[in-house]
């Protein structure tokens, strides 16, 4: 029998069955009804419940982690792996999933410029919900993720993620600044970003989560909630201190979007505008990322220790944060001369 809850301004669909629960929400109840009313009869043969496309199973796998209290948080990486598994996939239906669709969407990705490493998590992800969903529905899907894996590592499309060197030069950032000036269009303070990511180390998901309210304007701190960190998914909130004029910055945006983030944009689009920019100006090989290299190196080079730059970086664990550390030789040189070291005699 099925259970239809007004939750807030949406409506939720329940349905148990032989030990089984599904539920969906909607922004009607008729809509709920109807939903109701097909899943019942689905649910008395799994191979039925199984004809859901990809884009039907994410959309589910949301709706269990937000009423488990586990929602997936808005700018976050993971809601950006969903939408992009939503948008290139979620025709299929999930039974009829293959190898060859998973390695169209990794070359794909691929000619978007993504690298092996961003591949592989979102692939990943996609397991992580089939896997869920079919435990969930109580239904036998074939391990579609594990079965290409092979193909896509022979391919390259995957991989572990590499040690990256690259660091942008001076030249290279006022050239993607100057792009970001010859195209007001776009409408994103591209410089802005960049300029307070080559400062304050955030990740991309971090400094599109922040909102005017976690801003200690007065210390020049700002709180990261739920930062990540391996061993603690949610609660980890950290107060990041604004490094330079990162904090002028910020202070200059313009307040007043509706969830009052302070940088309210996509994560996905500042990356793509990123990629246009280095594009049009002969740039390769360098990725907003890159951008936490510069900075947790620049932290180093300017005579910060270890535990000073993790304040900033957010690392658990130096060999984690060595992997983001790429000093200049020769401004390390630089810096020797002015050390006064002393001479033991004897």
């Amino acid at each position: 029998m099925a259970s239809i809850l007004k939750i807030g301004e949406r409506w939720r669909a329940q349905i148990r069955k032989q030990g089984r629960s599904i539920s969906k929400t909607f922004r009607t109840k008729a809509e709920a009804q109807a939903w109701a009313r097909e899943a019942e009869i689905g649910l008395k043969t799994p191979a039925t419940a199984a004809q859901g496309s990809v884009a039907d199973w994410i959309t589910d796998y949301r709706n269990v982690r937000q009423e488990s209290g586990r929602p997936v948080a808005p700018q976050s990486n993971e809601e950006y792996m969903l939408r992009k598994l939503a948008s290139a996939l979620g025709q299929h239906l999930v039974p009829r999933l293959t190898t060859q669709d998973l390695i169209e969407f990794a070359q794909h990705r691929k000619l978007a410029g993504a690298g092996p490493y961003t591949i592989s998590m979102d692939i990943s992800k996609l397991g992580t919900v089939l896997r869920h969903m079919a435990s969930i529905k109580g239904i036998t899907i074939p391990d579609i993720v594990k079965n290409a894996w092979p193909a896509l590592n022979h391919l390259k499309l995957v991989g572990p993620g590499g040690r990256r060197e690259r660091r942008p030069t001076q030249a290279e950032l006022q050239a993607i600044f100057a792009w970001s000036r010859e195209n007001p269009q776009y409408k994103v303070p591209l410089e802005d970003i960049i300029r307070v990511l080559m400062q304050s180390a955030f990740r991309r998901g971090e400094i599109f989560r922040i909102t005017w309210d976690d801003l200690d304007a007065q210390r020049a701190l700002v709180l990261v909630r739920d930062r990540k960190d391996p061993r603690k998914k949610q609660g980890n909130d950290e107060l990041v201190p604004l490094i330079g004029d990162a904090l002028d910055i910020i202070n200059r945006q313009p307040r007043g979007s509706p969830d009052n983030r302070i940088f309210p944009y996509l994560p996905g689009t500042v990356s793509k505008y990123f990629k246009w920019a280095c594009d049009a100006k002969d740039i390769a090989d360098l990725h907003l990322h890159d951008l936490r290299h510069e900075a947790t190196s620049s932290l180093f080079e300017a005579g910060w220790d270890i535990p000073e730059v993790a304040a900033v970086t957010g690392h658990k664990d130096w060999r984690n944060l060595k992997r983001y550390t790429n000093l200049d030789p020769a401004d390390v040189a630089e810096k020797g001369k002015l050390l006064d070291f002393k001479r033991r005699t004897g």
